[in-house]
């Protein structure tokens, strides 16, 4: 078991050396791999971060982050806590356990923000349902003018299923329980990376041991994002601490529900045009082809299916033998959308091609 002593809320634990001294090293779950030899292509370091935030949508906040620093082979190198100001309402108080009053002298990201870059530096990002954790963190970055240094992450999910674990769900619980890790503070930053670095050591090892290819997936800093008043607006210049009249979950027009987002969820209308079919590699996109988009991008996700749309191509959440294309930058991974491209010989774009093609899609008429 790795041992640390859990803060309280708006409570930083210890960090460095002396917070490094208080966890003993985790014996090995399966054979080390001084004895069974260790993958070449197996990453160097990773960082286990777990994100708290005032919400689900796009632009919600990190109200706290935390980092376990692990060696190539899973062994616990330090950890790292902070309480972050997210100059709004805090959300799910009753989740996070984190308030108003706690957030108020709390840094804001920007204060940060290179603390939590050295701390991810040169290492592979692991989260559990890691494409959240990501996303939230590179948002951060964003509205910071930052670029953060991932390259990589790891979703612990995705791990287990390809290690084959009788999970009876994907839950964090319920891998921490097939290890017998025991969680303390469910939802705490800092409890939930522990419990996970704990867990993700065992998977790491089973994983050399099985020969398996780890889930990575590329990570793509944003570049564009939607702005305007219910974004920026909403979190003021960014020079403050105060929440702008937003306090104990209440905004200019009520109480903000969890999960609530400053740009509210649209439902695109049909696509108007027939399918023409799949996309011709070198040819021009056609208005009613249907694109699918996997992994990272750099243009916001919503914000790049929105011009997809405007142009008249159909947008779809899956892949199947109808689908003209695929886009992604990471054509090597194994998300459920790449792997049922190449099974269905789904020709791929990446985001910058797609992007250009965009600017002259040829009417339906033209097929």
């Amino acid at each position: 078991m790795l041992e640390d002593q859990t803060a309280s809320p708006g409570e930083e634990p210890g960090d460095g050396a002396a917070a490094a001294a208080r966890i003993p090293a985790q014996a090995p779950a399966v054979s080390s791999g001084a004895e069974c030899g260790w993958p070449d292509g197996y990453p160097q370091g990773y960082a286990v971060v777990d994100v708290e935030t005032t919400g689900l949508a796009r632009h919600d906040r990190i109200v706290s982050a935390a980092v376990y620093r692990l060696d190539a082979r899973g062994e616990v190198e330090d950890h790292w806590y902070s309480t972050v100001n997210p100059q709004r309402d805090p959300g799910p108080t009753w989740i996070h356990g984190l308030t108003s009053e706690d957030l108020a002298d709390a840094p804001l990201f920007t204060e940060i923000a290179d603390d939590l870059a050295t701390r991810l530096d040169g290492r592979v990002l692991v989260a559990h349902n890691a494409v959240f954790d990501w996303s939230m963190i590179a948002r951060e970055y964003a509205r910071a003018r930052r670029t953060p240094p991932v390259r990589q992450r790891l979703c612990t999910i995705a791990l287990s299923k390809q290690l084959s674990l009788p999970l009876p769900n994907h839950k964090l619980e319920s891998l921490a329980a097939h290890y017998g890790v025991s969680q303390r503070r469910a939802h705490h930053a800092l409890d939930d990376a522990r419990v996970l670095a704990e867990a993700f050591r065992p998977s790491l090892h089973l994983a050399v041991q099985q020969e398996v290819r780890l889930p990575l997936n590329a990570c793509r800093p944003l570049a564009e994002w939607p702005e305007g008043p219910d974004v920026a607006g909403a979190y003021g210049d960014g020079g403050g601490r105060s929440f702008r009249g937003v306090r104990h979950g209440w905004g200019p027009g009520g109480p903000r529900p969890y999960g609530h987002g400053w740009r509210r969820p649209r439902k695109r209308p049909a696509c108007p045009y027939p399918n023409p079919g799949r996309y011709e590699p070198g040819g021009r996109l056609v208005q009613g082809m249907r694109v699918a988009i996997s992994g990272d991008t750099s243009v916001d996700r919503e914000l790049l299916e929105d011009r997809a749309t405007e142009a008249g191509l159909h947008i779809s959440s899956h892949v199947s033998s109808l689908t003209s294309l695929l886009v992604t930058n990471d054509p090597g991974s194994l998300t459920t959308k790449v792997v049922k491209a190449k099974a269905h010989g789904t020709p791929v774009l990446d985001e910058e091609t797609f992007g250009r093609l965009l600017g002259d899609v040829a009417p339906a008429s033209e097929r």
